[in-house]
């Protein structure tokens, strides 16, 4: 009888251990004091994008949905930035929940925890208004020349159904503006977006007509860790709190997200509305700090990574020249790896990968660390042709005159492989800058995502990209100067000597 009664007690205690350790995740973000959701602002309209008189604010109806749902939990809401089809990878890193259009789908319930619905959606065929296809019907049937070819955003619900279709040819896209606007330019024949979206942003593409009405669809949902059940039952409460006492359907209304979709299914295209823009000088005055910003991070990552990524390429230069013979062989194996594999990849693997066992970066360190090992492997080739360059005769010099073959290659045979590589060195330091537009992989913020992100949300496609190539131009031009200087004194030196 003791005996059972430890062991139920046991039982218990175990029990009461589960759900202490469960309720954490929520306890962890009331002491935090914010609730830390991911989406991604390059979306757009209306779910998640940049205030167009405040660019580095965030607006939509999902940010106004997060802060309601926030302050049903008792603390803020905080936004955080990531990639639309790699949201659920930040959920227990960066990020508490998902809220950005995600679709209930069973694979997502049955790898995630989705919270009750929050939004209902239909799909909807957007195509040239003077084009061939006019209704649902001739979309399902062979065009001219085979499958008809549709933008789909990629994981997205149009996607999945776009590939169960015989005549259907799925282009997917990282964003839903981008696959509207290749419909514009004839790239592609139509697009299946959301209802929402396409209500959203009729006016801004008058040449455009609606296929048919809405079909097929779904729920939107709040993706949360399967880890966190406390949380997710927490947000689930808060959804039916704000449901119940009417505040929802406030918010849809705002948002004109209620009615706005009829109109637009009946309404030609000719009366609608244009978008009002800004003039030049106001659009200038609006984006130009958070570029600044932007282009400020560029010249972060690039000049943090770039002398790690010298110093680690000349160490492996000098192992492979004049280390020990066992250490040369995995040095070569370093250096094939990094200049095989893509920079994307790279990073992806220390950002998303690395936390898998146990090792978790910061967004900012992990993109500093993939630049530096990637551009590692050339420097250490640069410099490796750089000392090959240098006669053997001038370490035996050095060493007659009494040095130890250390002290002749860090004080002869180096100094004069830096001279002769330096050009080089400069050049890979500009094209630094340019590869620093990867890093938008994981969570970085920096010139280049910044333009994509303003291009899709305001349409002045042209104008943010004469800016951002101006600013490129500004930070990589007097590197290219320096190059042009250097050479020009190597060639002097080489004249006279």
């Amino acid at each position: 009888m003791r005996s059972f009664a430890e062991f139920l007690t046991a039982i218990l205690f175990s029990l009461a251990c589960f759900v202490e350790c469960n309720a954490d995740d929520l306890n962890r973000i009331r002491e935090r004091g914010e609730l830390v959701w991911a989406a991604d602002q390059e979306g757009g309209a209306p779910y998640v994008f940049p205030d167009t008189e405040n660019p580095s604010k965030v607006i939509g109806f999902e940010v106004e949905l997060a802060e309601m749902v926030a302050g049903e939990l008792g603390v803020k809401a905080r936004f955080q930035q990531g990639q639309w089809e790699r949201l659920p990878l930040l959920l227990g890193r960066s990020a508490d929940c998902c809220i950005n259009g995600i679709e209930m789908t069973p694979e997502r319930s049955r790898d995630y925890r989705c919270s009750r619905p929050y939004y209902a959606f239909g799909l909807q065929f957007l195509a040239p208004k003077d084009g061939p296809l006019d209704t649902v019907n001739t979309l399902l049937h062979p065009g001219p020349q085979g499958p008809w070819r549709v933008g789909v955003l990629t994981g997205s619900a149009a996607e999945m159904w776009v590939s169960t279709q015989v005549n259907l040819f799925a282009v997917s896209y990282d964003n839903c503006v981008a696959a509207t606007d290749h419909v514009v330019s004839g790239s592609i024949d139509a697009v299946l977006q959301d209802d929402c979206f396409v209500s959203w942003y009729a006016d801004r593409y008058p040449s455009l007509r609606a296929v048919g009405r809405p079909f097929d669809g779904g729920f939107y949902t709040i993706l949360t860790s399967k880890s966190t059940p406390i949380l997710s039952a927490a947000l689930n409460d808060a959804l039916g709190t704000i449901i119940t006492d009417g505040r929802l359907k406030q918010l849809y209304d705002r948002w004109d997200l209620a009615g706005h979709q009829q109109v637009t299914l009946v309404r030609h295209a000719s009366e609608m509305i244009p978008a009002v823009r800004s003039s030049w000088i106001e659009f200038l005055y609006e984006v130009m700090p958070l570029l600044l910003q932007s282009a400020g991070m560029t010249v972060l990552l690039s000049f943090l990574s770039m002398p790690m990524a010298i110093g680690i390429g000349l160490a492996i230069a000098v192992g492979r020249l004049y280390g020990p013979p066992m250490v040369r062989p995995l040095l070569v194996g370093y250096v094939e790896l990094v200049r095989g594999t893509p920079l994307m990849l790279q990073l992806y693997a220390i950002f998303f990968l690395l936390p898998m066992i146990g090792l978790t970066l910061p967004a900012i360190v992990a993109a500093i660390v993939g630049l530096t090992i990637n551009y590692s492997s050339y420097e250490s080739e640069i410099y490796r042709a750089g000392l090959r360059a240098v006669s053997p005769g001038q370490i035996e010099a050095a060493m007659s005159l009494g040095m130890t073959r250390r002290q002749a290659l860090w004080k002869v045979v180096i100094p004069q492989a830096a001279r002769i590589v330096m050009p080089a060195v400069t050049s890979d330091f500009i094209a630094l800058f340019k590869d620093t537009s990867v890093c938008s992989v994981v969570t970085v913020i920096e010139l280049t995502k910044r333009y994509s992100v303003l291009a899709m949300s305001t349409g002045r496609i042209v104008e943010l990209s004469m800016i951002t190539a101006i600013l490129y131009l500004l930070m990589s031009w007097p590197m290219s100067m320096l190059v042009q200087r250097l050479e020009n004194r190597l060639d002097t030196n080489r004249h006279y000597n």
